[in-house]
């Protein structure tokens, strides 16, 4: 059998590429001075960061404060200005902020460039009042959480006053053990916080005798048997229908929300 003619090879040579062209390394020199090239920049970038009065921390700037004024916020959070912007602690300044004014709930610490650190603030709203100890006419505001964050020197408008009224003797030193003064504490503000809207300036006093005896006392000499946190969107509802049937009562029972009860007038 014939083998290729002499045409046919020099069209499969044709289609043939051959091996690739080698690539050539980058030489000594080139490696070098790339090297220096990036040793160069991330010096300037430190320098820029860190040396240069560019990127310095120049001011503070506070918002989201309603007692607290931006005075207060930015001595407590002591950002040190004039250093660089790059090295203030934002996370050491959260802290200061939070441990030197108990009325912020949280706070978030930015970087703002190329001069500024920015705070924003979250205060607490209290939900309920109570006496301040040794009867000095002040007040300590406790928080949605149960937290006793201020002293006031007089009672926010609308916010009930907390009263702890529980017996130390009988039955009621086991129901301590099992539920402390902090524990009732935070189921008074669950009921405060369950109050319907339209009562809630009406009501007075929060009053705890135990986990499962809360009351409320509110305008007009009118009284309300909670009972304990528990199911306090039905008994709210169960309050406001209560007081529609019988407007003029001056108590209300719905410490068992499905067989509310009204008495007096």
């Amino acid at each position: 059998m014939a083998g290729p003619t002499t045409a046919e090879r020099g069209a499969d040579e044709d289609l043939d590429p051959g091996p690739p062209p080698r690539r050539r390394l980058p030489g000594p020199r080139a490696l070098i001075a790339a090297a220096v090239a990036l040793v160069l920049v991330g010096g300037a970038s430190v320098w820029v960061l860190y040396g240069s009065s560019w990127l310095r921390a120049e001011r503070v700037s506070v918002s989201g404060t309603r007692v607290l004024t931006a005075a207060q916020v930015r001595e407590a959070a002591d950002v040190p200005l004039g250093d660089p912007l790059i090295s203030v602690d934002l996370d050491g300044t959260e802290s200061r902020l939070l441990d030197e004014l108990p009325r912020i709930d949280s706070v978030e610490v930015i970087r703002s460039w190329p001069h500024e650190i920015g705070l924003k603030v979250s205060e607490r709203t209290p939900v309920l009042i109570v006496e301040a100890a040794g009867n000095s006419g002040k007040y300590v505001e406790v928080d949605a959480k149960g937290v006793r964050f201020a002293t006031v020197s007089r009672a926010p408008e609308g916010v009930p006053v907390l009263e702890l009224a529980v017996a130390r003797s009988g039955s009621s030193v086991a129901s301590l053990r099992r539920f402390d003064e902090g524990r009732l504490v935070r189921e008074a503000v669950r009921v405060a916080d369950a109050v319907p809207a339209a009562l809630a300036h009406d009501t007075l006093v929060v009053k705890v005798r135990s986990y499962d005896s809360i009351s409320l006392e509110l305008t007009g000499d009118r009284t309300v048997a909670w009972g304990s946190a528990e199911k306090g969107r039905a008994k709210a509802r169960a309050l406001t229908a209560l007081m529609k049937a019988a407007p003029d009562a001056g108590h209300f029972d719905v410490s068992v929300p499905t067989a509310p009860a009204s008495s007096g007038s």
